[in-house]
């Protein structure tokens, strides 16, 4: 089923938006490779992302879309989407991200919130400003309650948006302003020195050693926005989340030492503060 837009979803500071028309907007979840809008998706989304190292190979998508969260991978429960948005038929907006839920041994769910990790987001230039980037992040809840009816957990469970961002500079900030507006609040990195892993394909990382980019997490705590602090418990489950995700893909050599990393400076403090994203 094709997520709605769903006015509950949006993020406190995104709730303005409502007063303008959004009758003419449409989202499809691409299903599978062989959906007519997967090529399109895609290599809008690698012309926009892909040369900078921060989009994954077209095999890792197709891959992804075959996720099922009523068939866990490697003890999480994963449910992937990709989305394009339409206004008035013609292409307005994609985006993709992942919900996750963390299983026990015996596939019961895990204490800690239902995450779903932000992947890309692209407007394109005809929408920017139309306030659509909005609901590009309000979609992914539609995802978190797939994810958490499939995988079976309590209803009340808290939800995490997450997602990597660059530390502000000129080229980011009005990105970084706009998530600050809707809710949205960065850990701080300097307790939190968390980073991606490297993208690069096997082979390279068997010769070479791994380039793991440094990165905030700018997170929505959904109904929690205006919470100055997080338990490390909370956010320790979320940077597992992440890395779940990546580590069905990418090699134990370049995501095993950021796992053990985190281990660490997530266990150094009870709680973290929460930042603006642009501080």
């Amino acid at each position: 089923m094709d997520p709605a837009l769903c006015p509950d979803d949006l993020a406190p500071g995104d709730r303005s938006l409502l007063s303008r028309d959004w009758s003419g907007v449409s989202v499809r979840r691409v299903m599978d490779a062989s959906d007519p809008d997967f090529d399109l998706a895609y290599a809008q989304l690698w012309g926009e992302f892909g040369e900078a190292g921060g989009m994954e190979r077209r095999r890792v998508i197709e891959e992804r879309l075959a996720w099922d969260p009523r068939r866990p991978v490697h003890g999480v429960a994963l449910a992937y989407e990709l989305l394009v948005i339409r206004r008035a038929g013609a292409l307005a907006a994609l985006r993709d991200h992942t919900a996750v839920v963390r299983l026990d041994e015996r596939g019961r769910p895990r204490p800690g919130p239902v995450v779903v990790h932000l992947s890309h987001a692209l407007v394109l230039p005809s929408e920017r400003g139309s306030g659509l980037a909005a609901w590009l992040r309000a979609l992914p809840l539609a995802a978190a309650r797939r994810c958490a009816a499939a995988a079976g957990v309590a209803k009340d469970t808290p939800v995490v948006l997450a997602a990597e961002m660059e530390p502000p500079d000129p080229e980011a900030i009005a990105r970084l302003r706009s998530y600050e507006r809707a809710g949205f609040q960065k850990v701080d990195p300097a307790a939190a020195p968390y980073a991606q892993p490297d993208f690069r394909p096997a082979e390279l990382l068997a010769t070479e050693p791994p380039e793991p980019l440094p990165f905030c997490l700018v997170l929505r705590r959904v109904g929690r926005e205006g919470e100055a602090t997080m338990p490390a418990a909370e956010l320790a489950a979320v940077v597992e989340s992440i890395y779940a995700v990546y580590g069905v893909h990418v090699p134990a050599v370049a995501l095993d030492p950021l796992r053990a990393a985190a281990a660490v400076w997530t266990a150094r403090t009870p709680t973290f503060r929460l930042l603006p994203p642009t501080a």
